[in-house]
């Protein structure tokens, strides 16, 4: 793809965004939130955390979504016994008796990590390399990551019996934590509909990883106006208990608030937010838009938090 200005590029990109989400509704019924956001963090280059309880397809979203977007796809299913050399690969003997390197199924552009939460922390931690230098190291040799390189994965917010929550350093690594949430009854009608009948809906290619990383450069290149990166900056600082400008709610819900990820996030969402809308600058609107799915996984409640069942989405609406 080749643009003759940013203005051209950006109009290219909203209507390629278009096309996405029509092809992926052939297939995904319902879901419009997370398919907006999953996309916006692939153009941003951002990691994805989808949380749901089980049938709500979010397997078949990330399937679908690899799909349209023609990259290699690899899904990992998370298990208790689960090692990191099952994620990231091993070393073997060859015939000729020398050391050679057994990809692992990190070495795809989108990675599908199944149930994160089912896996021990040092299994976990497999990703964080990965996910933050998109690069893995194996016996002191530096392995680069496929680019474009995305880790999207799911957790089952119910059945916490022998689970390993993600720590948190993991957790800020995911750009967005999406919510996914129960169908409506036309949606479920639909699905049960489709589902149920011999015909197979298939997505067809829209996007190649070229045109993906042409895309990710134009948005780190969106101008921002100040008034917007304060903003910013200012929303997160506000939700850390014990500063002067922090307000009372987060003082007596909130143990700890969002790092300087955060904010970085916030902006990158924001310029791809209004980017994928046709706009040529992100404004506060745009901001607000991405704050929640960016701060959910980034606040910590207290125990008075817990007491009184404040949740850390009405902590963020009402900072916004």
């Amino acid at each position: 793809m080749k643009f003759k200005s940013d203005v051209e590029a950006v109009d290219a990109l909203a209507a390629k965004f278009k096309e996405l989400k029509e092809e992926i509704a052939k297939v995904i019924v319902g879901q419009e939130e997370a398919v907006d956001l999953v996309l916006s963090s692939i153009f941003a280059d951002g990691h994805s955390l989808l949380v749901g309880v089980p049938g709500l397809a979010k397997t078949l979203l990330v399937h679908t979504i690899a799909d349209v977007l023609e990259l290699s796809f690899n899904r990992i299913q998370f298990t208790p016994d689960l090692m990191p050399s099952d994620i990231v690969g091993s070393e073997i003997l060859d015939e000729t008796r020398n050391f050679k390197f057994l990809k692992g199924p990190i070495f795809s552009n989108i990675v599908l990590a199944d149930e994160i939460n089912r896996t021990p922390p040092k299994t976990q931690a497999a990703l964080l390399e990965a996910m933050q230098e998109r690069s893995v190291t194996i016996n002191g040799i530096k392995n680069e990551l496929p680019k474009p390189f995305f880790v999207l994965a799911t957790q089952n917010p119910i059945e916490q019996e022998g689970t390993y929550p993600l720590p948190e350093a993991q957790l800020d690594r995911f750009m967005f934590n999406i919510i996914l949430d129960y169908p409506s009854y036309e949606e479920e009608l639909q699905v049960v509909k489709s589902t149920t009948s011999n015909i197979k809906a298939k997505a067809k290619e829209i996007l190649s990883a070229e045109d993906i990383l042409i895309f990710q450069n134009l948005v780190r290149k969106i101008p921002i106006t100040d008034n917007v990166l304060e903003y910013a900056v200012k929303l997160v600082g506000k939700t850390r208990p014990g500063r002067a400008t922090t307000p009372d709610i987060v003082n007596n819900y909130v143990a700890w608030g969002a790092g300087p990820r955060a904010a970085q996030y916030l902006v990158l969402g924001a310029k791809c937010h209004a980017a994928l809308r046709g706009k040529y600058s992100p404004d506060i609107e745009d901001v607000k838009a991405i704050a929640i799915p960016v701060l959910r996984h980034r606040l910590s409640k207290n125990y008075k938090a817990e007491a009184e069942s404040v949740s850390i989405e009405k902590i963020i609406q009402t900072l916004l």
